[in-house]
């Protein structure tokens, strides 16, 4: 018999929308077995269009999502070097697009963002690369926890310093382009904690890629003002009523997940529920025939996924803020440069393709 506590600790739901595209380049799953103490999501935004984005992103969380429910066997242990797994766990999936391309040479050029967070009891790690945002709703404020690794954040500074006016900034050509991504080359920044930050019971997490971010900031605080006392999922088919009340041509693919906190509780050292010992394993040599009909692993997951067909709304980009004395290792500001044609702007920037 399973034990299901009436309220559980998290309550997960994710949405998923191809919007206006022609492919679902998005990539996400999540694992919450009912009843555990952690749990994470797995999102990846893929690019690349005609260079396999779609595939991009399937490799990247299939990678991910195996490395993490590896480790995850022992939480303890995982937390024990969680930067260094959730590194390790990038680089990974980074090398097996790489050797995907050598083998395909087709799909050069392809990519994709990645977003991991990885939840202990009351403990939020993540690992973050490219522009997905990763939120957190708390006192009927959004902030954005991670860091945009797109040209968004120097222009929006631009505007706040009166170098740029807000219309030429919110179309500005090179707004969009990324200075890191998974594309098989050097990751040139990774935003990734040394510590990890600590919830409050009421908090809402929300992974998304850069598709919810088609409503600002303030459209989305008013969806969870007013439903944050529901279950996620409903707040999940709202967000995705919000995205099809704009009717954009130009939506993106959307995918999110939301994560409730329920209880901030925690355990007293010895109270740790027993848990096998995961010792690390052989890296296998990763398989190259990833086809476009590829699916994302099944999880052990507490959670629904709301559908809505194609939806549309114009991009918005919102305010964000890290939290106070967060530690964020990275490497130098040097991005990646692919192959394929037509995949770079200006600075060696990365163009994300339509």
């Amino acid at each position: 018999m399973i034990w299901r506590s009436r309220d559980p600790r998290y309550d997960v739901a994710s949405g998923i929308s191809q919007g206006a595209r022609d492919y679902q380049e998005d990539a996400i799953t999540s694992d919450f077995p009912v009843g555990a103490e952690a749990g994470f999501v797995v999102l990846a935004d893929g690019m690349g269009g005609h260079a396999a984005g779609d595939v991009a992103s399937k490799i990247v969380l299939t990678e991910v999502y195996s490395e993490l429910k590896f480790h995850f066997a022992d939480v303890e242990a995982f937390e024990t070097r969680a930067p260094e797994i959730l590194r390790g766990v990038a680089d990974l999936a980074n090398d097996t697009l790489r050797q995907h391309t050598r083998t395909h040479p087709e799909t050069e050029g392809m990519g994709a963002t990645l977003v991991v967070p990885a939840l202990v009891e009351n403990r939020l790690w993540w690992l973050s690369i490219g522009d997905s945002p990763l939120y957190l709703y708390r006192g009927g404020r959004l902030s954005q926890l991670n860091e945009d690794h797109s040209m968004a954040p120097q222009i929006d500074f631009m505007v706040t310093s009166g170098l740029m006016d807000a219309a030429t900034a919110a179309n500005y050509p090179d707004r969009n382009c990324l200075i890191s991504v998974l594309m098989g080359t050097r990751i040139p920044k990774i935003d990734c904690p040394a510590k990890p930050m600590e919830l409050m019971a009421g908090d809402i997490v929300i992974c998304a890629s850069d598709g919810l971010q088609f409503l600002t900031n303030a459209q989305i605080e008013k969806v969870l003002a007013k439903y944050r006392k529901n279950r996620s999922t409903e707040i999940a088919e709202r967000l995705l009523e919000e995205l099809g009340k704009l009717a954009d041509p130009d939506q993106d693919n959307i995918s999110f997940c939301i994560i409730k906190l329920n209880d901030a509780s925690v355990r007293e050292k010895g109270q740790a529920q027993a848990r096998s010992t995961a010792t690390p394993r052989p890296k296998p040599a990763p398989s190259a025939d990833f086809e476009r009909t590829a699916e994302a692993p099944e999880a052990n997951m507490e959670s629904d996924t709301a559908v809505t067909e194609p939806t549309v709304p114009e991009a918005q980009a919102g305010s964000q803020t890290s939290p106070d004395g967060r530690q964020t290792p990275s490497d130098d500001d040097a991005a990646p440069k692919p192959d394929g044609p037509g995949r770079l702007a200006t600075l060696h920037l990365v163009e994300k393709s339509s």
